[in-house]
């Protein structure tokens, strides 16, 4: 996977002065958990065979099937492309939750510094969404920019949100304030001509909160080229963004800790700053 160079004034952490003027400073907390012991299992594993992690094609059984192959883990397909999987437990968020910080984290990158202390560098909106916009239309259709460590290694990436319907998932549960809610975005590299995948992210609300199931489909044929030379384009941005092992086991423990430690504070965020707090 090749990095991005560092951009001047854009850092881990926050400033002293963040930490005294930031009105949500007290959810800043520098200390990430390590990875979940089946998430552990599933990096001692390694790659693992194409056949259980089903391709972006069958999203719709992936998320709303009878049965998933593979919870937790990462496979190197055929085509140069990555796979990963993951399932993480989130205590007392709600899917409601989950949209509301969607919509919000990106507008500073100190609120999305909270999300991943470790690894998070910057964050911006493309096009800034409207401040009225509640919910889902606060980001679905909106592209984050953003700076962030996967492992070692520095990468600047665009997050275009868009519906389920995007990648071929409906499903009644999705109906906004229901007992699901789909983060799903294409993803690209600022300033080049590529689309390098797709993520998507279900959040199913349970008796204690919600579950989030992941899954990544990067590179390979997913490598798109934008404008007239579309097909030489892709071709050279599979050869540059070839995955590896190594991606695969960055990207799936950046996953599940950043959504672990989300769970550790949206709650109490939401209740401070979500959409009820300000009436």
């Amino acid at each position: 996977m090749k990095g991005s160079k560092p951009i001047a004034g854009r850092h881990l952490g926050w400033s002293q002065k963040d930490l005294a003027t930031k009105p949500y400073a007290k959810f800043w907390n520098p200390d990430v958990a390590p990875v979940a012991d089946h998430v552990r299992d599933a990096l001692a594993q390694g790659p693992v065979s194409e056949e259980l992690l089903p391709p972006l094609s069958a999203a719709q059984d992936v998320f709303f099937g009878s049965s998933v192959a593979l919870v937790d883990g990462f496979s190197l397909v055929a085509d140069g492309s990555l796979r990963v999987a993951s399932d993480v437990d989130m205590p007392g968020v709600t899917p409601t939750m989950i949209d509301w910080w969607f919509g919000w984290h990106s507008d500073s990158p100190e609120r999305y510094k909270l999300w991943h202390p470790k690894a998070h560098v910057h964050a911006t909106w493309a096009k800034t969404p409207p401040e009225g916009a509640q919910g889902r239309a606060r980001y679905v259709g909106y592209t984050s920019i953003v700076d962030e460590y996967l492992g070692s290694t520095l990468v600047r990436g665009a997050i275009s949100f868009v519906p389920p319907e995007t990648i071929g998932v409906r499903h009644d549960s999705l109906k906004e304030g229901g007992d699901a809610t789909m983060v799903c975005a294409q993803l690209a590299v600022p300033g080049t001509p590529f689309t390098v995948g797709t993520l998507a992210h279900l959040v199913r609300r349970t008796s204690t909160g919600s579950v989030m199931r992941s899954r990544f489909w990067m590179g390979g044929s997913h490598v798109k080229g934008k404008g007239p030379i579309s097909a030489v384009a892709a071709g050279l941005g599979r050869r540059m963004l070839k995955a590896s092992a190594d991606d695969g086991r960055a990207l799936l423990v950046h996953c599940t800790q950043e959504m672990a430690h989300l769970a550790t504070f949206l709650p109490a965020l939401f209740a401070a700053f979500g959409p009820e707090a300000k009436r």
